[in-house]
Formats: structure tokens, C-alpha cells, sequence
């Protein structure tokens, strides 16, 4: 019987001629040397590329997870890179400790969050991977590497490593205080959003916002610390939305000005949502409907002129197009593979139904994202390979060198990752 791997919403299938979870770094370290190549390492599957995929072997950190030790002094954790975020936030709670922003999925393990640049929202706020302090991983030849932070450059130049800088299994990251957000949302016309984009993302700790497809109106969130007692979290009204969006699609998908005034009607009907919790309760929300996923990252300003582009190609061409498109902000990093290096980013994201054949559509809207000077999401469907991505990234030759120092033998180089890096092999 062969083993079948695939990922959360079942658009990168693999089957390898061996799956594994290693149950520390010795175990994990004979894996790399002797199974089936290549090795390739998978988190929680929530990526869309096939990063993951291989004919060779899919090693599984399931078992390298949960807390190693902590500081309270410096507010400092070192996990093991399997633990799931949502373990995770209950974990550091439990210390006294909060990660400073968060995405709105907590599926994921941390090392494929941090492995992939994954993010959250607030022009000052940067990506998972820009709390680490110390990395631990085993590299192509099996061996035990140790990274700190002070006076080596080797955290920027592997912080963001796609599973092919060595696998990784354990981080220290730098965390703050335990803290409490008040969320608050509301809805207003896109236009509006549009035309005070820079203002309305700046004036909040974390801003977001939804832009939903026909409708002309955004639904926009905004996070920021309090002190205030916690007060209940409204019940989530995601899902039940996205169905009454899936609804209106598939009964007027050729009937806009209906289907919009109808989303309208929908949309008025939600309440306005403003409460405080502590942080751990407010970030994360519940992903039941499965989709793919495409997003750019863009410089800042150029944010809101992208977006308007792709409201028109979809409501002119795509129909079909139900989901929101997410609209968040990131800071500037110093990581060598960073979609956010060295510039404020504006990122949009944007969704397909997982029933649907999403490539069409992604296809359509990408040369957009890129005239813009977008740069892809790694884990999330793009068409670049190593020539266009070299011109995106500053330090692409000095990454690619620490990535055949760690991996001189391509142990972790699948078809794809070849393509990718623009590895011969």
C-alpha cells in the first residue's frame, strides 16, 4: 500500500515512498542521512505550493512539539517546531508570555509558519520569523546546527528557509507580556477604504480588512491593546456567511447587480462587533471551508491601486468568486528570503472555493500583483521560479550559498524546490 500525503484543502497531493515522525533529533538526523530523497518536512499542510511534495520521503514533526524552557525575565520561549499555534498561545498564556501579532488560523505548526513567512497584521509588526533568537536544525549531512541571533548573520539568511535550509526542530522566539486586545469591526464602503487606505491601517496596533466580492463594501478590523475587563467574544459568523456568499453566487452568479444588492441586504444585517479578551482569544478564527489561496506582498502604497485592480478583473471575469479578499500590512525585516525585506508591506490575499479549479483566476490576477512589484507567498499558489524571484530579492545569490553549505549533497531539493531555487540536479 502506498503512502498518501496531501495538504488542508487537497490541491498538492504526494505519494512518497515514505512518511516519518521522528521523535528527536537523533532519530531525526539518521532520516535525513538514509531515507528515500528527497526529504522533504511537513508542518500542518496549510501551505498551497507543493513545498511539501516529494516521491522520496515527507517527514512529519508531529511528534518534536511543546515548550523546552523559558525566561520570564526576557520573555523569551524555546519550543520544538512541530507544536501547532494553537498549543502554542495556551502554552506561552501559561508563562505569562503573548506572541506581539498573529494570523487568523492557528492550525499550523510553528515552524512551518516561521519556514514559510507566514504574518499577521500592523505596520509595525513583523512575521513569526522575526521573533526568533535562537534556531536549531539538522542539515543535509544529518548534523545538529545551533544559530543565535547576536552577531550572526546565519538567523536573517535561514529564518525564512522553505524546508530547505535543514529541517527545523527547535526556536527560542522573543515574545512580549501577556496583553489584552480590543477588537472592533465595522463595515464601510470600499471607495472609503480605498481612498483612506494609509490612514486607516496606520491609526491601529492591527488593521485589516475584507473586501467581499460584489458587494462594493469592506468589512475592516481593528486590534489594539487595552486594560480594560475582558468582555464575551461574539459568536463567529464566518462560515454562515461564507455560505450565504456561496448561495448568492451559485443562484446570480450572472446577475451582479442583484447578487451585490442581496450581499448588501446580508451584510446589514451583521452586527458590529467591539469587545476586549485577551490576546490569545481575539486573533485565531475557525477555517471550515476549504479553499486555495493566492497573496502578494506589495509595497505599501501600491496596495490600494492593486487592489482596485483585481476587484475590477474579478467582478468582470470571475464570477464564480465568492470569498473575501483579505487586505493586511506588515513591517520591515532584515531576512534574506523575507517577502518583507526591507520595505512596509501592503499583502492581499485572495480566495478560491477548494471545490473550484482556483488556478484561472490566480493566474489572471498574478501578472497584477506583479506589475505592482509583489512578492509571492511562499506557501501560497504563485508561478514564480528562481530567475524572476532573483530580481525580487537583494540577497538571493549570498541565501542560495548558506543553502548548499547546509545542503551540499540537495538532500531536501525536490523538483520543485529545484525549480524554485534554480538548482540543477
Amino acid at each position: 500500500m502506498s503512502n498518501i500525503w496531501s495538504n488542508w484543502s487537497g490541491f498538492v497531493s504526494a505519494e512518497p515512498r515514505l512518511i516519518a515522525s521522528p521523535g528527536d533529533a537523533g532519530e531525526l538526523g539518521d532520516l535525513v542521512r538514509t531515507a528515500p530523497g528527497p526529504v522533504r518536512v511537513a508542518g500542518a499542510g496549510h501551505s498551497f505550493t507543493p513545498l511539501v511534495k516529494s516521491q522520496g520521503t515527507i517527514l512529519s514533526l508531529e511528534r518534536l512539539e511543546g515548550l523546552v524552557s523559558h525566561d520570564a525575565q526576557k520573555h523569551q520561549a524555546r519550543v520544538r517546531a512541530g507544536t501547532r499555534l494553537g498549543a502554542l498561545m495556551r502554552i506561552l498564556q501559561d508563562i505569562g508570555q503573548g506572541l506581539p501579532n498573529m494570523g487568523d488560523i492557528d492550525r499550523q505548526a510553528i515552524g512551518g509558519a516561521l519556514g514559510t513567512a507566514t504574518h499577521g497584521s500592523g505596520p509595525t509588526l513583523g512575521a513569526y520569523h522575526t521573533q526568533l533568537e535562537t534556531v536549531r536544525i539538522v542539515d543535509g549531512l544529518g548534523k545538529v546546527r545551533d544559530f543565535k541571533r547576536a552577531g550572526d548573520h546565519m538567523i536573517h539568511a535561514i529564518g525564512v528557509a522553505l524546508g530547505a535550509f535543514g529541517v527545523l526542530t527547535e526556536v527560542t522566539l522573543n515574545n512580549i507580556a501577556t496583553y489584552r486586545l480590543r477588537r472592533r469591526k465595522w463595515v464601510l464602503p470600499i471607495t472609503e477604504m480605498l481612498r483612506d487606505f494609509e490612514a486607516m491601517m496606520a491609526a491601529h496596533r492591527s488593521a485589516e480588512f475584507y473586501y467581499i466580492p460584489f458587494s462594493g463594501y469592506a468589512q475592516f478590523i481593528a486590534s489594539d491593546l487595552s486594560d480594560a475587563a475582558p468582555t464575551p467574544r461574539p459568536p463567529e459568523a464566518d462560515e454562515a456567511g461564507l455560505r450565504t456568499l456561496r448561495r448568492l453566487r451559485t443562484g446570480l452568479a450572472w446577475l451582479p447587480s442583484l447578487r451585490g444588492r442581496l450581499i448588501l441586504g446580508a451584510i446589514a444585517k451583521l452586527p458590529a462587533e467591539d469587545y476586549v479578551q485577551d490576546w490569545l482569544n481575539v486573533y485565531a478564527s475557525d477555517r471550515q471551508t476549504k479553499f486555495n489561496e493566492m497573496e502578494y506582498h506589495l509595497p505599501f502604497e501600491e496596495g490600494p491601486k492593486a487592489l482596485a485592480e483585481i476587484i475590477e478583473l474579478t467582478e468582470k471575469r470571475f464570477p464564480e468568486v465568492y470569498f473575501p479578499m483579505e487586505v493586511r500590512t506588515v513591517a520591515p525585516d532584515q531576512f534574506w528570503l523575507s517577502p518583507f525585506y526591507n520595505r512596509l508591506t501592503c499583502s492581499i490575499a485572495i480566495h478560491h472555493d477548494a471545490a473550484n479549479d482556483p488556478l484561472p483566476f490566480m493566474r489572471a490576477a498574478e501578472p497584477i500583483f506583479r506589475r505592482y512589484g509583489g512578492r509571492p507567498h511562499w506557501g501560497k499558489i504563485h508561478s514564480l521560479k528562481a530567475a524572476e524571484l532573483k530580481k525580487l530579492y537583494p540577497r538571493w545569490d549570498e541565501a542560495m550559498a548558506v543553502r548548499r553549505d547546509i545542503d551540499p549533497q540537495n538532500r531536501f531539493v525536490s523538483p520543485y524546490m529545484a525549480g524554485l531555487f534554480g538548482i540543477e540536479t
